[in-house]
């Protein structure tokens, strides 16, 4: 129906009180008074002596009563009495005397003790066509609504379906900000369990960085100075996110705190484990490397929980090498006893590489990793840079063969050099 035939169809009076409700939408108004306000607009023009509004629920396929409001709200399954019929047909439906209608259901009466005879029902739909409830208007009295009525109805109904759009795009915008707000938190919070200057170690040369593949991720590391030798750690939590990000900060700090209690590296690692194997879901695990470097014998005693590969670059060689883990991950099950930790010399020049499978996995469009052979030739040429600007050039190698494909999985490095040579 074009505009001018609505507003002579159904008057000027009526024209200035939908007008105001549009009003109102555009302002920052309560939702719940001006839908109500919206119904008893309705029932005034109408001449209804009561009003209804209803709203789908997509989860359970059914109408669940708004307007009035009630301690216990009705619902109404789809096509079921003519309140579910209309919803479910999205279409009009006006009876004259509904006690007379085998449809009719009258769960509103029973609850607020009235008598429906004539009633209008009309469906509310919304921009993109989508379900979105149902607007009556009862009488007690076999007035009936006429043309004019149905036409009044329906464009109170969309303003109903404006309102309640917008409600819920304001909601769905105040969700977002809040979870930025806590995503921000909790990637501080992740952040600020990484080291933010790398310790000083007579000799040596150490530098470690961290890129999540999304605002938090389940990578870590750490490198402290303890009792004079320094604590290397990288670990992966199976998945990125939050969750993984959880544990795998909470295996960081169980570590400090079993060194700083006198543990050593084994016992560290075993009490570690059971521990998480105890927290942990089943499907849940870290893949961790966790070593001791002392300065003075140049000794690096580790125990790789499924973390791997690890790199030794001999500079004297230009050779390298690339280790194995040691163990099974962190967290898959309870150990009583662990194998004496291994370990790993470090000749002047040599550096150890600590890397994520984020980085060796990274793949270009055509499908290809990035691997282990384009590493060592980067540590070839490079070796001589500081750990730092290695640790560059190995990202913006690994993002130019990527050519431009998106980062699939958190990438974490460590990268520690003996001095010399």
């Amino acid at each position: 129906m074009a505009a001018g035939a609505v507003v002579a169809d159904i008057g000027s009076d009526a024209v200035l009180r939908v007008l105001a409700m549009t009003e109102k939408l555009a302002a920052n108004f309560d939702l719940n008074s001006l839908l109500t306000e919206v119904l008893e607009t309705g029932m005034h023009l109408l001449d209804a002596e009561m009003g209804a509004l209803w709203l789908y629920q997509q989860d359970t396929h059914e109408l669940v009563s708004l307007l009035p409001a009630m301690e216990v709200p009705l619902r109404a399954a789809m096509g079921v009495g003519l309140c579910g019929i209309c919803a479910a047909e999205r279409r009009i439906i006006n009876v004259l005397d509904a006690l007379a209608d085998p449809r009719f259901r009258g769960s509103i009466d029973r609850a607020v003790g009235f008598t429906t005879r004539s009633m209008l029902n009309v469906p509310l739909i919304g921009r993109d066509g989508a379900l979105i409830g149902v607007l009556q208007f009862l009488d007690e009295q076999l007035a009936g609504y006429d043309r004019k009525s149905e036409t009044l109805a329906a464009v109170l109904a969309a303003q109903c379906s404006v309102a309640l759009q917008h409600a819920h795009l304001s909601d769905r915008m105040q969700q977002s900000e809040q979870l930025h707000r806590e995503v921000e938190v909790a990637r501080e919070i992740q952040r600020g369990t990484l080291p933010t200057n790398m310790p000083q170690v007579p000799g040596y040369e150490a530098h470690g960085h961290f890129v999540p593949a999304t605002y938090a991720g389940g990578d870590l590391f750490d490198l402290v100075v303890l009792d004079g030798k320094l604590f290397v750690l990288l670990g992966d939590a199976t998945g990125h996110g939050f969750g993984p990000a959880l544990s795998a900060t909470q295996m960081q700090a169980m570590l400090r705190v079993a060194f700083r209690c006198g543990a050593d590296l084994e016992q560290a690692y075993m009490h570690v484990n059971n521990q998480l194997a105890e927290d942990l879901p089943a499907d849940r695990f870290i893949t961790a490397f966790m070593g001791l470097l002392d300065p003075l014998t140049h000794e690096l005693r580790f125990h790789s929980a499924g973390q791997g590969p690890i790199l030794h670059y001999r500079a004297a060689r230009h050779l390298a090498e690339w280790h194995q883990p040691t163990t099974f991950p962190v967290g898959i099950l309870e150990i009583d006893q662990v194998d004496a930790a291994k370990s790993l010399g470090l000749e002047p020049g040599d550096i150890i590489g600590l890397i994520s499978d984020g980085l060796y996995e990274y793949a270009n469009p055509a499908g290809e990793l990035f691997g282990e052979d384009r590493v060592a030739a980067i540590l070839e040429r490079s070796q001589d840079l500081p750990m730092s600007e290695l640790c560059a050039v190995l990202l913006e190698e690994a993002q130019r063969f990527g050519d431009g494909a998106p980062q699939a999985d958190d990438i974490t490095l460590v990268l520690l050099k003996r001095q010399g040579g």
